[in-house]
């Protein structure tokens, strides 16, 4: 796999740790996830998780936290093939946490300093500069909690929806009001303060939580992706994908 780290611009501060979220159910990408979780999933003969992995070593990120629950036993023993980053596994198998009872449960091992967060199938054909680099040089811990990579949805494969937040000329992000259309989809990749979880309850509740007390904040904002974002949420996505990548190529 070619996952040679890019020179990093001066401004740009690289997260060193990141968390993957790899628990979930796969319930849409079924028939495929009934016997291996969708992190699992090949695209182009590649795991989605891999795509997402390589993604974060070609920054030079040298940590990564991966939270598992369905067919945990599958992931923990695919990643332990994994030698270029260094992964710490966050065990969900008795108790699903959601997205961000997640996070809260693996933050022992994040630390104190803003981190990457991906979704596990998060991955895109990158435009001219990385856009894990992109965000580093976007990110300002003086007026932002949470900073989110946005696709536009011209530029989102296998992504079919009204959108998710409308952005303001500054990068403020607000959420899609019930029946309207916004420009923009979250592309499951982030950049979070770890103090925006101060206050989380315990157990299972979603990241959306957090996004809402930002936006209340006015420190949720959000970067476009430059590329393509590749979003696999079902089986009829793979195909789209792999021929959006090869067209990329060509």
């Amino acid at each position: 796999m070619n996952t040679d780290q890019v020179s990093k611009p001066a401004n740009a501060t690289i997260p060193e740790k990141a968390m993957l979220l790899a628990a979930g159910l796969g319930t849409r990408m079924k028939p495929l996830t009934e016997k291996r979780p969708k992190p699992l999933i090949e695209v182009q003969g590649k795991a989605l998780i891999d795509h997402a992995l390589d993604a974060l070593v070609r920054v030079g990120v040298k940590e990564a936290v991966v939270n598992v629950h369905y067919h945990a036993e599958q992931i923990i023993e695919h990643l332990a093939n994994r030698q270029d980053i260094r992964i710490t596994i966050s065990d969900e198998r008795a108790e699903l946490l959601d997205s961000g009872g997640g996070i809260v449960k693996a933050l022992p091992h994040l630390g104190s300093k803003p981190f990457y967060l991906m979704n596990a199938d998060s991955f895109w054909v990158e435009g001219f500069q990385p856009n894990l680099v992109r965000m580093a040089q976007g990110w300002d811990s003086e007026k932002m909690d949470i900073l989110l990579l946005l696709a536009g949805m011209a530029n989102a494969v296998g992504f079919n929806s009204k959108g998710d937040f409308d952005m303001d000329p500054d990068g403020r992000l607000s959420r899609r009001n019930e029946g309207h259309v916004v420009p923009f989809g979250y592309a499951g990749a982030a950049i979070i303060n770890p103090q925006v979880f101060a206050d989380a309850p315990d157990g299972r509740f979603s990241l959306n939580r957090q996004f809402d007390t930002a936006i209340e904040a006015e420190r949720l904002f959000g970067i476009r992706l430059e590329g393509l974002w590749l979003h696999v949420g079902t089986p009829e996505a793979i195909p789209q994908a792999e021929s959006a990548i090869a067209a990329s190529a060509a």
